[in-house]
């Protein structure tokens, strides 16, 4: 098999589903909308700051890794902050290749500086548009679903859910809960669930990165999750052997085509697994559950889409029928109409990794 290089990986076609718009900010943004909203930085060099998000997400420490995002929600507090972060999102992940991408914020982070919570997605989705429209006039052609999400230890679910189906014609495609898992069961935010599917409205359910199974049962069986944003500890119901036993929880979510957003290095910082190589997304493409790749935070990770998939990779042995696999089950995943994902795929995706695999 011919390796794979880096650069022939950043010019293949990527959907990601599981990426957070503030965690995906760039150095030199950051910096600028710092000093234009008087906010204090570890240090105003973008080269600096950036190393600085990687070590303090990297150190092990909660704390740090929290204090990370203190600096990005601080500095996305204005409409005009909140659309060019969106813009250079849209245009950072179309030239890294991705063809389409789903991307997520928590509206209610956003208020400090007195924006309505409709201000800000209409700031963001806005945003999305202009980028979206720069790469494709740059030959990157992208398309971007914005998520809301709501925290999971506040009580703002309903009305957040209500926001994301009041935006579902202008660019929101789905709702998300994020936050701890451990004390703060998806279960206290069930009338937004219900409410989500008496609308015929998408969502997926942060669940079974950093507590379990509990986490994930509850997603599935109680709210009625669409997809799980993480879920990697599925695993915890799969017994090693030749070959391996699926308890009844991990045999319903392969059978029923549950999508896992999957986060390598992220789960790797979070210590939901111990390297790349160790990492649960072996077995479970092994055993084909729906397995999709994601970055999760960018900027925290020092990561990219093709930066998870050359690290799967160099793991793995992966080659391109393996990366088309994990592209096609992400485009499958996603929140948008039927047709739309189809002519990706079949336009889009499918053309691309024959001629890469020849």
């Amino acid at each position: 098999m011919v390796a794979i290089s880096y650069e022939d990986i950043i010019k293949a076609p990527k959907a990601l589903l599981h990426d957070h718009l503030d965690g995906g900010l760039r150095p030199a943004t950051i910096v600028e909308l710092a000093a234009e909203a008087d906010h204090e930085l570890p240090t105003t060099d973008p080269d600096a700051l950036g190393r600085w998000f990687a070590e303090s997400a990297n150190s092990g420490s909660l704390e740090r890794y929290l204090e990370t995002f203190a600096h990005t929600v601080a500095v996305m507090q204005t409409a005009s902050a909140l659309r060019r972060v969106a813009r250079e999102c849209a245009l950072d992940l179309a030239a890294d290749g991705v063809v389409y991408a789903e991307v997520r914020f928590a509206p209610e982070q956003h208020l400090e500086r007195n924006l309505t919570l409709d201000a800000v997605v209409d700031a963001v989705v806005t945003g999305f548009r202009e980028g979206s429209a720069l790469a494709g006039e740059a030959g990157t052609p992208i398309r971007v679903g914005t998520l809301l999400t709501a925290m999971r230890h506040a009580a703002r679910s309903q009305e957040i859910a209500e926001l994301a189906v009041r935006h579902r014609d202008t660019g929101v495609v789905g709702f998300d809960i994020a936050g701890a898992e451990a004390g703060f069961p998806p279960t206290r935010h069930l009338d937004a669930f219900e409410y989500l599917q008496r609308e015929n409205f998408h969502f997926t359910i942060h669940a079974g990165e950093a507590f379990g199974l509990p986490s994930i049962w509850q997603a599935i069986q109680w709210c009625g999750a669409d997809r799980l944003g993480h879920g990697v500890r599925i695993v915890d119901d799969i017994t090693p052997g030749n070959p391996p036993v699926l308890g009844r929880l991990a045999a319903y979510v392969r059978d029923k085509r549950i999508p896992l957003e999957l986060c390598p290095s992220s789960n790797v910082q979070t210590g939901a697994a111990a390297s790349i190589a160790d990492h649960p997304i072996g077995l479970l493409r092994d055993l084909r559950f729906r397995v999709t790749v994601n970055t999760d935070n960018r900027l925290m990770s020092g990561t990219s889409m093709s930066r998870e998939m050359a690290l799967l990779v160099e793991a793995f042995g992966y080659g391109w029928k393996e990366l088309q696999w994990f592209t096609i089950n992400a485009m499958k995943s996603a929140f948008i109409p039927f047709d739309e994902r189809l002519r990706i795929i079949d336009e889009v995706i499918k053309p691309a990794y024959a001629e890469l695999i020849g």
